[in-house]
Formats: structure tokens, sequence, C-alpha cells
């Protein structure tokens, strides 16, 4: 297998397109968090909540705190490697039944467990699913993919 080949998810997605994969958003989550801790950027979101026109300020621990989870939401492995929701049913499933990936099942286009990407993904690894069902990895990999 060629390394890239490594990063194709089971389901059909391929990790190297991640942004938990390529951690350049938890980088600039950190780097932004850093950046408002040294300006005290606190003391000025507390000053303009309590104007009309800052309203929106009041809102600012939350903010933090999501920046806190972008920085956390690093994969530093691919789904092959153990990354990924060690929990994920896709994996488990396809590992089960000797399968490199979905693509291999018969029944890919009508899995449930597929079902747990459509809210990020909508169809895009069915279409990747697709793909590499009909032109297998290595034209999956230097073509078009979905995310």
């Amino acid at each position: 297998m060629k390394e890239n080949e490594d990063l194709i998810a089971y389901c059909g997605l391929y990790c190297g397109d991640c942004h938990g994969y390529q951690q350049k958003i938890p980088d600039l989550a950190r780097d932004l968090r850093k950046e408002l801790r040294k300006s005290k950027y606190q003391k000025f979101a507390d000053f303009l909540s309590t104007h009309s026109f800052g309203q929106s300020f009041r809102d600012y621990d939350k903010c933090y705190q999501v920046l806190g989870a972008m920085v956390k939401f690093r994969c530093h492995k691919g789904c092959r490697a153990g990354g990924g929701p060690p929990f994920c049913k896709i994996r488990n499933c396809c590992q089960k039944n000797g399968f490199v990936g979905c693509w291999e099942c018969t029944e890919f286009e009508s899995c449930d467990k597929l079902d747990f990407l459509r809210p990020v993904h909508d169809e895009g690894h069915i279409k990747n699913l697709k793909i590499l069902h009909k032109k297998g990895a290595e034209e999956f990999i230097n073509g078009k993919r979905h995310w």
C-alpha cells in the first residue's frame, strides 16, 4: 500500500483532507487563544458587553471555550492507524468482515452505519465509496475527493 492509501478511511473519507488531521484549525485556535490572553481581551469583552452595541460580547467566555475545544480536535493518525473515534461502528464492521473499506461491501449505499457521517459530510462519503468501488484507491487519491 502506498503511504497515501493509508489515509483512506474505511468509510470512504480521506483523513488527509480532515481539518483535525491537517491540524491547521487547532493551531489557529490555539494561537488566537494565546493572543486573546496576551491582550487581556476578556477585560475588553466585559467592558463592551455593558453597552448596547457590544451585547454579543456577553458570550465571550463561550467563544473562548469553543476555541479550546477546537485546539483539542486533533488527529495525529488516520483512521487505519487508530485515529478517529474509538467507538466507530464503520471501522469495527469493516474489520469484523475483513473489508479494506466499505466500498467492498455490496450494501454500502444503504448501510445505516454510514448515516453517522451525513450531518457533516452529506453524501460526500457515499460519492467517495462509489469512486473507490469503481476505480480503486489510486484513482481515488489522484482524483476529486468529496468532503
